[in-house]
């Protein structure tokens, strides 16, 4: 059984829009330097004071050095062997891959989204082709058009693609709302698993909050029984939120029954397997307590590769390693969080 990185990361370059031609190219986003006293004028940490100009707008393209990163040319996709070495380091055999730039990218207009995802989609697939198998990836999709969404979504599933790239608050709209519906039956027929992943094209201090709305979304509009073969996974948030949003589900169960304090809730059950909700793991999580909630068959962990901030832990699966050796987990626990968890979350 391969060991799966659930959650890694690419650096998009300027090869990673070159599909933008003829009317498209107006799209293409161009990366932007402040010059270094503009920089200390306005006191910019040094690693967000590079943008990408797109649609007209700003919006950081992290400054990223080689010596607490992998080096640029394996982050960016241009050393596919030396990120392959990377794994093999890590005891990795896939990688699953998401993007950074769509992490903060808002479009209000849905022709530039839609040829900014063809773009990235058509890069990524291009690069991971080349690795047999070992780097898979995350499709991106122009929700304000759901036709091109679902036109993106079959080619993505035909070139490699394992899931699909989501925030939990995309239009401004619960990952319940009707709106994606039709996308999301799109899924459940091409068997591609929604992988609601931390988006923030605001603040950075929201990383959590839409990951446990979407949760929450997910169960109460009840779309795990509306799209039966649809998993839905919640990526890069780690998982202490799960007792917190497991209270507010048990909450709102007595209130639908009259206040009735001894009603059996969902919540007691099978609800992650039954629902197939799947959720990455952080190493600081209290996964001893966390697989006494049913969770044993619905953990994955990923290490953030490409990336250094909260969530970024290279050394991740070692963690997971580590507790089975110290007896805090089981090895069968260790083993399904590592490898029959995401391998099925995944379709891989």
């Amino acid at each position: 059984m391969p060991v799966i990185d659930a959650d890694t990361h690419v650096d998009e370059s300027e090869a990673t829009w070159q599909a933008l031609e003829g009317a498209l190219a107006r799209y293409t986003p161009t990366t932007m330097t402040p010059p270094e006293e503009a920089i200390e004028h306005a006191s910019l940490d040094p690693h967000r004071s590079r943008f990408w100009l797109v649609e007209g707008r700003l919006q950081v393209r992290a400054v990223r050095d080689d010596e607490h990163h992998p080096a640029r040319p394996r982050r960016e996709l241009e050393d596919l062997e030396g990120r392959l070495e990377d794994m093999d380091r890590m005891g990795v055999d896939v990688q699953v891959l998401f993007p950074t730039f769509f992490i903060r990218y808002i479009s209000l207009n849905p022709e530039p989204e839609a040829a900014l995802a063809s773009a990235y989609n058509r890069w990524v697939a291009e690069r991971c082709a080349q690795t047999g198998g070992r780097l898979r990836w995350a499709a991106v999709l122009p929700w304000l058009d759901t036709d091109a969404s679902i036109r993106e979504l079959r080619w993505a599933k035909e070139n490699g693609a394992c899931g699909i790239f989501k925030r939990g608050l995309d239009l401004l709209k619960p990952v319940g709302d009707p709106h994606f519906f039709p996308v999301y039956e799109a899924a459940n027929d091409l068997d591609m698993p929604l992988c609601v992943h931390t988006g923030h094209p605001g603040s950075d201090g929201d990383r959590g909050f839409p990951i446990m709305s979407a949760f929450l979304s997910v169960v109460r509009s009840k779309l795990p029984a509306r799209f039966p073969n649809l998993r839905f996974g919640f990526i890069e948030a780690g998982a202490s939120w799960i007792p917190y949003v497991l209270s507010q589900i048990a909450m709102n169960e007595r209130s639908d029954t009259l206040h009735e304090r001894t009603v059996k809730l969902a919540t007691s059950g099978d609800l992650f397997r039954e629902n197939r909700l799947y959720v990455s793991i952080d190493p600081v999580d209290d996964v001893e307590y966390l697989l006494t909630l049913g969770t044993e068959d619905n953990l994955m962990i990923g290490t953030d590769y490409s990336h250094s901030d909260v969530s970024a832990n290279v050394s991740a699966l070692n963690e997971v390693r580590r507790w089975a050796d110290s007896g805090m987990i089981s090895n069968e626990a260790a083993g399904k969080i590592l490898e029959d968890n995401p391998k099925a979350f995944y379709g891989l």
